[in-house]
């Protein structure tokens, strides 16, 4: 483990110890300083907030050696588009370390391009002026859903617990299960899909099944209700948490997300069902309160959009 020199909020000084040589930069301050993710330290290193043996670098890449001396400072952070704003969501339950909320679809989670206001993200600040990573600009976030998806999220609400959650999340410790309607039904009964995730080649807006750099992801899905159109209600269990999994998971089966439109879900314009956005709710989450040791178990109950679609395919005529 790296010796930690001394540590602030605003100087970081540590040493690389010999079982540590030979790691990249970004991962080895990733992996000792674990409230910030590797992609917030490479954006430190690409503006040389982070020093090797006293100079600037600016590769992540960069291997070390036993000894070397890393530093790093983080700048103050920009309050533009973090300033606090009413943003309505329910919450499930909280205590003085966690927060779980039932996300409204269209709510963005964090800004970004084209989303600088109005986000979960200025919601919560207008609620809770002191959460860790504000650095980030993804203040007490431990995990992200899509904008369309609805559903339970967690959010730590001191640096203590979230850096407890995040471990737990690595760990995989934490049990998620979603809910979706799929525009088509397998014909099984249940599954597993396993496929390495990363960015599409040509579309960078979208996520892939990859045979080279990606990333380890596994799904497991069950059907629950099969409709006489050929659409169906599938409980998904999301083994691990890659960007746009379930979606990409089971586009690659060809029984994509109903309202979809990015991996093949878009309703044909004759169908008598119409959704929209993509059905996919983040219905339950079930992992060991890092403090109290109590057994959690939280249901966020289906969006009314999405009870809708449900009762009329419900109703769909024989």
């Amino acid at each position: 483990m790296a010796k930690v020199l001394s540590e602030d909020k605003n100087l970081v000084q540590c040493r690389v110890e010999p079982s540590e040589a030979g790691w990249r930069l970004d991962h080895f301050l990733a992996a000792h300083f674990s409230h910030f993710s590797r992609s917030f330290f490479l954006k430190l290193i690409q503006q040389q907030y982070v020093q090797v043996n006293g100079l600037p670098v600016t590769k992540g890449s960069l291997r070390l050696r036993t000894g070397d001396a890393i530093a790093y400072t983080v700048p103050p952070s920009d309050p533009s588009g973090l300033e606090p704003e009413p943003v309505d969501f329910d919450i499930l339950f909280e205590d003085e370390h966690l927060l779980l909320i039932n996300k409204p679809p269209g709510l963005v989670v964090h800004p970004g391009s084209g989303h600088k206001h109005g986000t979960l993200v200025h919601g919560l600040l207008c609620l809770y002026h002191d959460l860790p990573g504000m650095e980030e600009g993804r203040p007490g976030l431990i995990h992200r859903l899509d904008k369309d998806t609805s559903g339970i999220l967690l959010v730590a609400k001191n640096e203590r617990a979230l850096r407890a959650m995040q471990a737990i999340f690595q760990e995989r410790s934490v049990e998620k299960i979603y809910h979706a309607v799929l525009l088509r039904c397998p014909s099984e009964q249940s599954g597993r899909i396993v496929a390495p995730l990363g960015r599409h080649p040509v579309l960078r807006q979208k996520m892939a099944i990859v045979q080279r750099g990606g990333k380890y992801a596994a799904t497991s899905w069950r059907v629950q209700e099969r409709f006489h159109n050929g659409w169906c209600l599938a409980e998904i269990g999301l083994e691990t948490g890659r960007t746009h999994q379930i979606r990409v998971h089971m586009a690659s089966q060809h029984t994509p997300i109903a309202g979809d439109i990015l991996y093949g879900g878009t309703v044909p314009s004759r169908s008598d069902i119409t959704v929209p956005r993509q059905m996919l709710h983040a219905s339950s989450l079930q992992f060991t309160h890092p403090f109290t040791g109590e057994q959690l178990h939280w249901v966020a109950p289906f969006w009314s959009d999405m009870q809708e679609a449900l009762q009329r395919l419900r109703n769909f005529p024989n």
